[in-house]
């Protein structure tokens, strides 16, 4: 258990971290799904709708620092080049 008013400060904040993070993290893969499921029903307007969702929610993981900036990059390419597939 903390004892210094410092250490509980610190247990408040990172809790509060935690949930605005995970929420982060939550619609960043949110939105990935809605493209992949575009991309499963064949539909591209739709997933090229979504692909410009995804990358600023992918953009801004990286600058919150909850996301590998490598990790954005790749999953962005990879669906990028999956909807430019979609003929």
């Amino acid at each position: 258990m903390a004892n210094t008013p410092q250490a509980k400060k610190r247990i408040r904040r990172n809790a509060r971290r935690a949930e605005i993070n995970g929420a982060r993290v939550s619609r960043i893969r949110t939105q990935v799904k809605k493209v992949e499921l575009a991309l499963d029903a064949g539909d591209k307007d739709a997933a090229q709708a979504a692909l410009k969702q995804v990358q600023p929610e992918l953009a801004r993981g990286v600058a919150k620092g909850v996301m590998h900036r490598n990790t954005a990059a790749r999953k962005f390419s990879r669906l990028t080049k999956r909807v430019s597939a979609l003929a």
